[in-house]
Formats: structure tokens, C-alpha cells, sequence
């Protein structure tokens, strides 16, 4: 087996856990990279590696022949992995502190998981993506995204309005702070903190979700996957920003927006005791009693 291994920062209190991450995968002669950023903070918290650590870069992380990419981190740490993700590579999601919706894995379960992998104890769930298209290519080749793209407001406290077109038709004009198109991942993201449903992961649907709408009377929209959607922009301001996951920039009112269903999926990686039901329920704290 050869992994990938993808992070960012974390605790203090995790660095136990990666230790036996790395401790885990020698002795059971698997052959990982680590991401020479991320190589470079572990080293400086101490972890001990019992092979010589063979580094990768976003360049050359495309060449690499492998099983699957270990993500360290939170949900935000996954994301960052979709500009460098290699079609078809599953992720495996350890979250380093409170689990997430995408990063499950507990740490306390490592060692387990390390296990159901060699035994192919594990199943992959393939997240749908969108992506986006303007006349001036504003984010260049990592134009797509697995959670949302938000269009909000830049500097002014004035709303904007989106007008928003589903497949030609007109929609709505949204007198808001912004509009977020979600995928099915995204909907328990963004959308769902502005009042969106909550989506199941393969429903192949987008979710229209206003922020702060001047009207109280609009709704989030779910529309088909399959559907082109475009925005429209206008506001006192010339400039709003524009965001596909946690990566922002800058537009002019000139620009229109076209989002559609990426071509691109990315893998993750279910074990037997994980599933969406199970997450949301941890997460969302569904059938507890805090009055006690």
C-alpha cells in the first residue's frame, strides 16, 4: 500500500496520535510521502519516522502512483487538498480535533483504520463537485469546488443583488448579503449556518441558498445537479467577491457567473461504522436532551 500524507497545522495534544499514525504504517511496511510543508512542522513537534521520509510539492504530487491520500486535519484541511487532489486517489479524512463532516475519522481510531485498509475493509463514497466559469477565468485552472461557491458583498455594509438564471430561466433577484450555491457536502457547510437543508451526499442536486436576504419571504432552492446556473451581480460597489470553497478573489459587476456540475469527483473513504446519518447525528447533537 502507498499513501500520500496531507496537513496543516495541529495541537500539541494530536502529536501522540501522529506518532502512532507513522508508527502504524512502518510496521506495516507501507510506503507513504508527506507533504514537505506539512514534513517540516512535524519534524519541529518531534515525530520520530522510521523510514526516510520521501517529500512531495503540489508540482509533483501528480506523478505519484498511489492508494490513498491521508488527510490531517479538519474538514478545511480536505478542502485544501481538492486543488492537488489526483482524480480518482481515495481520501481518508483523520481529524486531529473535533470530528468533522468530512474528516471522521477519529484519532483514537488510527490504528483500526490502518487495519481495515490492508484488509479492504472500507467502501468509497464519490462526492460530486462544481465548478465555475467566467469570461475572465478568474481562478484559473482550480475553478471547481466540493462545498460552494459564495458570491458576498466586499466592503460596503449595502447589499448586492444576484440575479440568478437556472438553465436560461430567471429565478429570482436576490436583495442580499450574497447567494451561496452548494453541492450535497456543502450543505451541511455555509449553506446550511444561512438556513439550507441538509442534503444526502449522492442526491445529485445544487442548493440555492440566499445570505441575509432583504426579503424574509425567500427560500433556499434545491435544483438538479444537471442544471447551469448564472448570476448576475449588481450594487453601489463595482467590486464583490467571489469564493469556491476557502479560495477568494475579487470581481467586477461586469463579470457573470456560470456554475455547473464538475467533471472532477473526489473519493472519500467509508469505514463499516461511518455514515452520513451517524455524522450528522454526532454533530448536530440530534436526540440529545440538553435541558439535563
Amino acid at each position: 500500500m502507498r499513501i500520500a500524507i496531507y496537513g496543516r497545522e495541529f495541537s500539541d495534544d494530536f502529536i501522540p496520535y501522529f506518532q502512532l499514525l507513522i508508527d502504524e504504517l512502518d510496521k506495516n511496511g507501507v510506503d507513504y510521502y508527506v507533504y514537505s510543508k506539512f514534513h517540516k512542522n512535524v519534524v519541529g513537534k518531534g515525530i520520530e519516522f522510521g523510514q526516510e521520509v520521501k517529500e512531495y510539492t503540489r508540482k509533483t504530487y501528480p506523478k505519484l502512483k498511489l492508494d490513498f491520500l491521508f488527510s490531517i486535519g479538519g474538514d478545511g484541511t480536505i478542502l485544501d487538498t481538492i486543488t492537488s487532489i489526483k482524480k480518482g486517489i481515495p481520501v481518508v479524512g483523520v481529524n486531529s480535533g473535533r470530528l468533522g463532516f468530512l474528516s471522521n475519522t477519529a484519532k483514537t481510531e488510527i490504528k483500526k483504520v490502518i487495519q481495515q485498509l490492508l484488509n479492504k475493509e472500507y467502501r468509497i463514497e464519490e462526492r460530486t463537485m462544481l465548478s465555475l466559469e467566467t469570461e475572465s477565468d478568474l481562478f484559473g485552472k482550480y475553478n471547481f469546488a466540493l462545498n460552494e461557491l459564495t458570491v458576498h458583498k466586499k466592503d460596503s455594509s449595502s447589499m448586492i443583488t444576484i440575479h440568478v438564471f437556472v438553465n436560461g430561466v430567471f429565478l429570482n433577484s436576490y436583495w442580499a448579503d450574497g447567494v451561496i450555491i452548494a453541492t450535497p457536502t456543502g450543505s451541511t457547510a455555509y449553506s446550511l449556518s444561512c438556513g439550507g437543508p441538509i442534503i444526502m451526499p449522492n442526491s445529485d442536486n445544487f442548493v440555492i441558498t440566499p445570505i441575509a436576504p432583504h426579503n424574509l419571504n425567500i427560500r433556499p432552492m434545491v435544483v438538479p445537479d444537471d442544471s447551469v446556473i448564472e448570476l448576475k451581480v449588481e450594487g453601489r460597489d463595482r467590486k464583490f467577491l467571489a469564493t469556491l470553497d476557502s479560495r477568494s478573489v475579487e470581481i467586477s459587476v461586469e463579470n457573470e457567473l456560470v456554475v455547473s456540475k464538475s467533471k472532477l469527483k473526489i473519493n472519500l473513504v467509508q469505514f463499516p461504522n461511518q455514515d452520513f446519518f451517524k455524522t450528522i447525528r454526532n454533530k448536530l447533537l440530534w436526540g440529545m436532551d440538553k435541558r439535563n
